[in-house]
């Protein structure tokens, strides 16, 4: 089973930092914001990204076990392999998660306190406990649907299906034009470099009265992301703006 120990070490790091406490079950704010960060694994980078409850993915589930047991998971936690947690790549810190083994149709909820599996192909990567609820501990892998069911380790409510873990829309100004056709033009471009962010062209008054076309991307959730998104791209002159 592949498994990054120097990423965990790195996030833990900035947990450490950023939260300065003790250690605790669940994240604080401050902890939640560091693990939220861009980070590069096998020189891909991946974006943490903020869900809703109902939302899910399919793919294939794998486990981890006795190996790592004791070890530190990417938020700084001791992995216990007795325990109903798991790792996922981007989605947030002590997101309760359901997992559904779609071959025999068993299920067990899950609480994501690492990153991984950085398996191509895989989703999730279950604890001992979780996988042998699944029947992956006979299986090794196995394909699953995953759906978000809570946050902070607590499972919603049915009358909080809407509830999303966010902490902001931030953005990121890539241009700013005069004539409407440079900032579509701009849009076109930016639009092409990733499919998660929306990009918009917002009209304002200049100090003359004239209105000035800027070329937002949107739908980056926290400073940090935005701040990856400029200096992966690049983008010079560019800055950050809250809609």
């Amino acid at each position: 089973m592949v498994r990054i120990f120097t990423l965990c070490t790195i996030l833990f790091s900035i947990f450490f930092l950023t939260a300065c406490s003790q250690k605790q079950t669940y994240t604080s704010k401050a902890g939640q914001k560091a693990t939220m960060r861009s980070y590069k694994v096998l020189g891909k980078r991946y974006y943490p990204t903020y869900v809703s409850v109902g939302e899910r993915m399919r793919g294939v589930a794998s486990w981890y076990g006795p190996n790592f047991h004791g070890k530190k998971t990417s938020n700084g936690e001791q992995y216990d392999m007795h325990a109903n947690t798991a790792a996922h790549k981007t989605w947030p810190m002590d997101t309760m998660v359901k997992v559904k083994n779609l071959k025999n149709g068993t299920s067990t909820i899950v609480r994501i306190n690492d990153r991984g599996p950085f398996v191509s192909g895989r989703i999730i990567d279950c604890s001992y406990a979780a996988g042998k609820k699944l029947g992956l501990d006979r299986s090794g892998v196995a394909k699953v649907e995953i759906e978000v069911v809570g946050f902070a380790g607590k499972i919603a409510s049915s009358q909080r299906k809407n509830q999303k873990v966010r902490l902001g829309n931030f953005g990121v100004q890539v241009g700013a034009f005069k004539r409407k056709a440079g900032a579509y033009i701009y849009q076109k471009k930016y639009s092409k470099l990733s499919s998660r962010y929306q990009v918009v062209v917002k009209a304002f008054d200049d100090y003359d009265g004239e209105p000035i076309y800027r070329v937002w991307v949107m739908g980056f959730g926290s400073e940090n992301e935005a701040r990856d998104f400029i200096d992966d791209y690049d983008i010079s002159g560019a800055f950050l703006v809250r809609n």
